[in-house]
């Protein structure tokens, strides 16, 4: 029972799919579509039968809300709600009013409805209005030696294309405006084709083409690595030198110092210290000799003796 239910369900649900489908092509093939590059300038005209008392421009964009342009033929009168300053009636001597969108926006892309009441009835003219917006093309080296070109900020994505023909994949990345960046890398590089690769942008808003040359060819390569080969040698000979002349100075500087020389000490001056000590003692010696010898030949003291 469930499950006939879910069927039941998802058929309606199809089924109002399809006519919304149907719906939109019909009133897309009724319409007026037309492009405008960013920054450019139009006018869109009403279908205008018999003498209009009122016309009506209704806008709805992709993204945002609906503008609403209303001009009154018997009071002369404009009602506007919500419209850009650059969308605006222009009043054309011997024509109906029309609309004019200068300077156009991405933002302004999307449904634009006249709708006009006159004494022959009502009309309507639809416009589906595209903004372009053209890629931003750069092309340049990377850090590896190989081309990459970029076309920014496009709208829709822009289609690269390599001379020479290269397998490269594009990348894509989507902003907030609705604008595409593509990148794309150029992988064919060798020593056998032309250093100079080409990359050619095709858009809608127009087509680009830049080159460049990034990949090293055959001579260049040669000569490429001699270079690294020279510059190599060199700085070997250079830390060689600085080696050596290092070990060279700490040899120098590390020589050995001569050996203190302990003086000498003679005999002679242990004589000279000793020499002046014997004369003292000897000359005491025959002072207390003579002395002793005197005071023994007159029978004295030898007390009293030296005391006198």
């Amino acid at each position: 029972m469930k499950a006939g239910t879910n069927m039941k369900i998802a058929g309606k649900t199809v089924l109002v799919f399809v006519l919304l489908s149907i719906t939109m092509v019909m009133t897309l093939a009724g319409s007026n579509i037309m492009s405008m590059t960013v920054g450019d300038s139009s006018v869109l005209t009403c279908l205008i039968k018999g003498q209009v008392s009122m016309l009506t421009w209704t806008i709805t964009p992709k993204v945002g809300d609906p503008c609403t342009l209303v001009y009154r033929i018997d009071t002369n009168t404009t009602y506007r709600a919500n419209c850009s300053d650059n969308i605006n009636l222009t009043f054309r001597a011997g024509l109906a009013p029309a609309l004019e969108i200068q300077q156009v926006e991405i933002a302004q892309e999307g449904i634009y409805l006249c709708d006009v009441a006159s004494t022959d009835g009502n009309f309507r003219r639809m416009y589906n209005l595209t903004v372009l917006a053209p890629p931003r093309l750069s092309l340049y080296c990377d850090e590896q030696g190989s081309p990459v070109c970029e076309a920014a900020v496009g709208k829709p994505p822009a289609q690269l294309s390599w001379g020479p023909e290269s397998s490269s994949t594009a990348e894509e990345e989507h902003h907030d405006n609705r604008t595409v960046t593509v990148l794309s890398k150029f992988t064919a590089c060798s020593t056998n084709v032309s250093n100079v690769t080409t990359c050619m942008v095709f858009h809608p808003a127009g087509n680009w083409s830049q080159s460049i040359a990034c990949c090293p060819s055959e001579k260049n390569s040669f000569f490429l690595h001699i270079g690294i080969i020279t510059c190599v040698l060199i700085i070997i000979t250079l830390l060689a030198a600085i080696c050596y002349f290092k070990l060279h100075s700490d040899r120098l500087c590390h020589k050995t110092k001569p050996p203190e020389i302990a003086p000498i000490h003679s005999q002679q001056d242990d004589t000279m210290e000793v020499e002046p000590y014997t004369t003292y003692v000897q000359k005491e010696n025959v002072i207390y000799n003579s002395v002793s010898d005197l005071t023994v030949g007159q029978n004295l003291p030898q007390d009293l003796c030296l005391e006198t």
